[in-house]
């Protein structure tokens, strides 16, 4: 995923090179977590579980072996994309030998983020309501 403009000073100067080595050198092009191939397009039914095609095996949202689902589930298709993901959502900080950066496709990312979007939106919205309250009165609440 492409850095915002305004979010770039944040990052080493080097990061496009960490960056790489992060997703293909040490994690092979596969999601440190599931195990997922980057840039294969992967049948999977939505609950983390994946068709993994050079085994032939269903795999669970940990990389682990499951039974077979039934076969009238639907199943969905999705373009597996790895992207290098810091474990303390600290851009800067990239830790020795890069330990703090992991590659993860992106439902694991999403996953890995959950609290700090969660975080980030409460912090939002007590950002709008006190600003509401400063200039405008109460807050429209909805």
């Amino acid at each position: 995923m492409p850095i915002k403009p305004e979010l770039r000073y944040f990052y080493p100067i080097d990061w496009p090179q960490i960056s790489h080595w992060v997703r293909f050198v040490r994690a092979k092009g596969h999601c440190q977590v599931c195990g997922r191939p980057h840039g294969e397009t992967v049948q999977h039914l939505g609950d983390g579980r994946w068709w993994d095609e050079t085994e032939q095996i269903w795999r669970d949202g940990r990389g682990r072996r499951v039974p077979s689902p039934t076969p009238d589930v639907p199943l969905r298709t999705t373009k597996v994309v790895l992207a290098a993901a810091h474990l303390d959502h600290d851009p800067a900080h990239c830790g020795r030998r890069h330990r703090n950066v992991r590659a993860l496709c992106q439902r694991c990312h999403l996953l890995h983020d959950r609290p700090e979007h969660r975080r980030r939106i409460r912090l939002t919205l007590r950002r709008r309501r006190a600003l509401g309250d400063l200039f405008a009165g109460p807050y429209p609440s909805r």
